[in-house]
């Protein structure tokens, strides 16, 4: 558990108290379109790994940003990783990250990747000013329509 301004603090998500409120926040936040980023089954996805390392941030109960990170054996990987707008602009997402870093830190990660939509300057920004450099990777990917429902 990390303690920020505030009444904010970094704790592990918890799906009875945290997964109505994260779906809508992701909702809100990215907006999502397809099927395979549903909130709902992302969050069914990660807590069927049981790795504890999905965290959110709150301001006394209420769901203000999240974190998830994943592990691999070898790199560690961040994903949605978000703020809400009325909590941006106060450190807020560079404490979330910093949290997600120290728990993959912590079991062994010595690299960790992540991804952004190309054309998203702001977000590239914010990594860069954390440490992040772009890379020259090209970033492919195959769905797998059986895993996901309602495809």
């Amino acid at each position: 558990m990390t303690t920020l301004m505030s009444n904010i603090t970094i704790i592990p998500f918890d799906n009875a108290a945290h997964r109505s409120q994260v779906a809508a926040f992701w909702e809100s936040v990215f907006g999502y379109k397809t099927a395979h980023s549903n909130p709902h089954l992302v969050i069914d996805k990660k807590l069927a790994v049981k790795d504890d390392l999905f965290f959110v941030a709150v301001d006394d109960t209420m769901v203000v940003g999240t974190v998830m990170a994943g592990y691999d054996g070898h790199r560690g990987w961040i994903y949605s990783l978000a703020v809400a707008p009325s909590h941006r602009r106060q450190g807020l997402g560079k404490h979330l990250l910093a949290h997600a870093e120290r728990a993959l830190t912590a079991i062994g990660c010595i690299k960790i990747n992540l991804q952004i939509m190309e054309g998203n300057e702001k977000v590239a920004a914010f990594y860069t000013a954390l440490g992040y450099a772009e890379e020259n990777r090209i970033s492919m990917g195959k769905r797998i329509p059986e895993n996901i429902p309602g495809v």
